[in-house]
């Protein structure tokens, strides 16, 4: 058998190294654009510190060669023949028996401007892109980010590090939405600013200056400023990288369609990874290639990790954590306790743990996701949900089936 495996990340190399462990014998390739094996969610290290080159690698420096895979490298695939079972670069092509693509998600860029128009505009995908925007950062002043999320930020934080002020700018009224409350996020604003970041947020670029050298000068956003730029870092958001499955008969509506299995709904076809739209945390895509590579070599393997833990998050030595939902809705119960250094919030609904956000202590958070994954019902306890802990779960009847003991 021949297992192809598109996307050298966390997923494809994982599913690569499950189909060895089942399959000694069987033939496997990995396709990847990129020439190196990277964490994206370390890309931002490498701006502030060109040694991190080689830390964020995830493999041995022997993991092909040892573990008998063939990898192609450097080469963008253009489509997947379902019929011939084939998958398609430029020049080139490459026959499969089973097919997982895990090609991850590609920069959203910014509307009626776009990313590739300007040699100074760059979105943060890939080590080439941190490597340009390191390069340029070095001898410039004016940087704009356009995205204030945690992609952004991290970005903003790196160039923090090289001594650089970076002007941020969002069309969301606080930063890390997706991941924080205001609360949590303007903890973390203050000290961007304090450190010399500049925030433009509620607002929207609308237009972009440039010079003959075909280099961005100025975005003027909706609000009528206008802001000089010497390089332009577009962080508003991804989407699952499908494009070149177009026409290809496999089914794609928000992201890649997989069902539990991670199946698509061509025969030997699976996803895993940022592609598919599920949770694209390290762990879950981890996981995900790890389930659709037993189902590739006929081990029946369902993916139920899908509770949503959203991020951890570290910036001038305060973590944070959020799992679920950050911000309540009608009907729920929410607890919040603060004090100097830490902050923690509980979303509660129907007697079920909806969302959690710690800041400060992060502790005890594996406690808070198993509730989350495992809908746990903590009305039955009389005490404030911030106080619950394992210990009052000893013994009790858990959705009428096991009891919890510890």
């Amino acid at each position: 058998m021949k297992h192809v495996i598109i996307g050298a990340g966390a997923a494809g190399i994982s599913a690569a190294k499950t189909i060895r462990t089942f399959k000694p014998t069987d033939e496997i390739v990995i396709i990847s654009t990129d020439d190196v094996v990277h964490s994206r969610c370390m890309l931002h290290h490498y701006i502030s510190d060109e040694r991190n080159e080689k830390t964020m690698s995830f493999i041995d420096d022997n993991f092909f060669q040892k573990n008998n895979i063939r990898w192609i490298n450097g080469k963008t695939v253009t489509g997947v023949d379902t019929i011939k079972k084939l998958v398609v670069m430029d020049n080139t092509s490459e026959s499969f028996d089973t097919l997982l693509i895990a090609t991850g998600s590609d920069s959203i860029s910014l509307p009626h401007i776009g990313v590739q128009n300007y040699k100074n505009m760059v979105a943060l995908r890939s080590l080439s892109d941190a490597k340009m925007i390191r390069e340029h950062a070095k001898a410039i002043e004016n940087i704009i980010i356009v995205g204030a999320g945690l992609v952004g930020l991290d970005v903003a934080y790196a160039l923090i590090d090289l001594g650089k002020k970076p002007t941020v700018v969002d069309m969301s009224d606080t930063i890390l939405q997706l991941n924080l409350d205001t609360y949590a996020s303007n903890v973390y604003r203050q000290k961007f600013e304090e450190a010399g970041c500049m925030f433009h947020l509620g607002k929207k670029v609308s237009t972009a200056e440039d010079n003959p050298s075909g280099n961005i000068v100025s975005l003027t956003l909706d609000s009528g400023e206008k802001l000089p730029c010497n390089l332009v870092i577009v962080a508003i958001g991804s989407r699952p990288g499908v494009q070149f499955l177009s026409g290809s008969g496999i089914v794609c509506e928000n992201g890649l369609t997989v069902n539990a299995h991670l199946a698509t709904n061509v025969e030997g076809i699976y996803g895993a990874g940022d592609v598919t739209g599920l949770s694209g945390l390290w762990p879950n895509a981890i996981k995900q290639g790890e389930v659709a590579a037993k189902n590739m070599v006929g081990i029946s393997t369902v993916y139920e990790d899908v509770y949503a833990i959203k991020n951890t998050i570290n910036y001038f030595g305060i973590p944070s954590l959020s799992i679920g939902r950050v911000e309540s809705i009608d009907g729920d119960i929410v607890e919040i306790r603060e004090s100097r250094n830490s902050y923690a919030k509980v979303i509660l609904h129907d007697g079920l743990v909806n969302g959690v956000l710690l800041q400060g202590d992060i502790s005890h958070s594996g406690f808070w996701q198993y509730l989350i994954k495992n809908n746990i019902d903590v009305s039955q306890i009389n005490k404030s949900a911030l106080d619950l802990s394992f210990a009052d779960f000893y013994g009790m009847k858990v959705n009428g089936e096991y009891e919890w003991v510890v």
